[in-house]
């Protein structure tokens, strides 16, 4: 049996966390910050799980 080939595009974008879930970033943080309330940027720079309906797909894209 062939090595699964990652997916590039998303192993820059999702990591794998110890208990085996997917980590993300959030969206929204990037430009445009002056608008925002303070407390609304801290809430995005944290991570985040990937939800549970987009969870297989990404752990097919990132195997190892």
């Amino acid at each position: 049996m062939p090595k699964i080939k990652t997916h590039k595009g998303a192993a820059k974008r999702f990591k794998k966390t110890g208990t085996g879930k997917v980590a993300r970033r959030k969206s929204g943080a990037r430009h445009i910050l002056s608008s925002k309330s303070p407390g609304r940027k801290r809430n995005l720079a944290q991570d985040t799980l990937v939800s549970p309906a987009m969870e297989k797909t990404v752990k097919q894209m990132i195997p190892y």
